[in-house]
């Protein structure tokens, strides 16, 4: 039987985490607080669109309780991902596959990628190399979650849409398919839609491209996907964040298969959605911005490629959130 922990059962985790549970893997969920004591006492509860179920996988806190695993995914949100790679240690055997489930670009993304930027190290998404030290590039599936989920209570976590979990190896072609294939298999054996993408660098820049527009003007507007898409001030600001990305994208070697207009009507058919990052400063949680948005200026200083908007609107909302203390605070000067 296939092992799997999910470290950070939430709402994307606990989907995955349900869903290979009652498909007959041997899941562990790692999470804390009042969500781990709901799972502990009642099970996890999922609501899919068609029907309920609970689940009642083993759950901790403690990583150490759980063994070594065959794949490991890691739900977290960016920012939280680098505090985890010590206490993760117990979860790694000498084949066992981290799979990073996490929006943005990941701390892995130059490991093994031709080029002049081979094996760079990204330290605002992993100070002191904490993830590519502790958890190493060579053991990463990468993954991105077209899913949207939200906890509605602890132990209970509601499917809104998508299901396509989109899997890849960093390597691509250069590196043997067995770990990922199979992942694969047994996600739809679980009825999640798990594709193996040739290029998953492609993908997280597909997905990244709406998150690093629509996510932080929606935090500074309040504003839902399908407001911004039709708004046409909101709308023109995420254009030119969305044409500074997609330059930077090209820069890297990636070429996303869809216009610009089309990656808007994207996510405007998603509705009235509220983003993750405005769902975050909301309820005075770390929003997620290094790793959205941040991050794509740092590689268009990388590869000169200019990004004026995006670093406009990234001093906007890094001080939005700074005031609702969403975000660390600015070192003196």
């Amino acid at each position: 039987m296939t092992r799997v922990a999910i470290y950070g059962a939430g709402a994307i985790g606990g989907y995955i985490g349900a869903l290979l549970h009652r498909a007959g893997a041997d899941v562990t969920l790692i999470a804390r607080g009042p969500h781990l004591a709901a799972i502990r006492e009642q099970g996890l509860r999922l609501d899919l669109a068609d029907e309920s179920l609970v689940v009642h996988p083993p759950a901790s806190d403690d990583p150490a309780q759980a063994g070594e695993q065959d794949y490991v995914f890691v739900t977290v949100k960016a920012h939280a991902a680098p505090a985890l790679a010590a206490p993760m240690q117990p979860l790694l055997g000498p084949e066992t596959a981290v799979v990073t489930a996490m929006n943005g670009i990941p701390w892995w993304y130059f490991h093994g990628l031709d080029g002049p930027h081979r094996d760079r190290r990204l330290p605002l998404l992993d100070p002191g190399e904490a993830q590519w030290r502790g958890i190493g590039p060579e053991r990463v599936i990468g993954c991105v979650a077209w899913q949207s989920a939200a906890m509605t209570a602890p132990g209970h976590i509601a499917h809104l849409h998508g299901d396509r979990l989109a899997l890849g190896e960093p390597l691509g072609g250069r590196r043997d398919q067995t770990r990922v294939r199979r992942l694969a298999a047994l996600l739809r054996g679980a009825g999640v839609r798990a594709p193996v993408a040739p290029d998953i660098r492609t993908e997280i820049w597909l997905k990244l491209w709406g998150n690093l527009s629509f996510n932080p003007v929606s935090a500074l507007t309040g504003l839902t996907l399908e407001e911004i898409a039709r708004d046409p001030d909101a709308r023109a600001v995420v254009a030119a964040m969305m044409e500074e990305g997609r330059d930077v994208a090209r820069a890297l070697g990636v070429r996303l298969r869809m216009s610009l207009d089309e990656r808007i009507a994207v996510a405007g058919r998603v509705g009235a959605h509220r983003t993750s990052m405005l769902q975050d400063l909301e309820s005075g949680r770390p929003m997620e911005i290094d790793a959205l948005v941040a991050v794509v200026a740092e590689l268009g200083r990388i590869t000169g490629v200019p990004t004026p908007t995006i670093d406009h609107v990234r001093a906007l909302v890094v001080a939005r959130a700074r005031a609702a203390g969403c975000y660390p605070a600015a070192a003196p000067a």
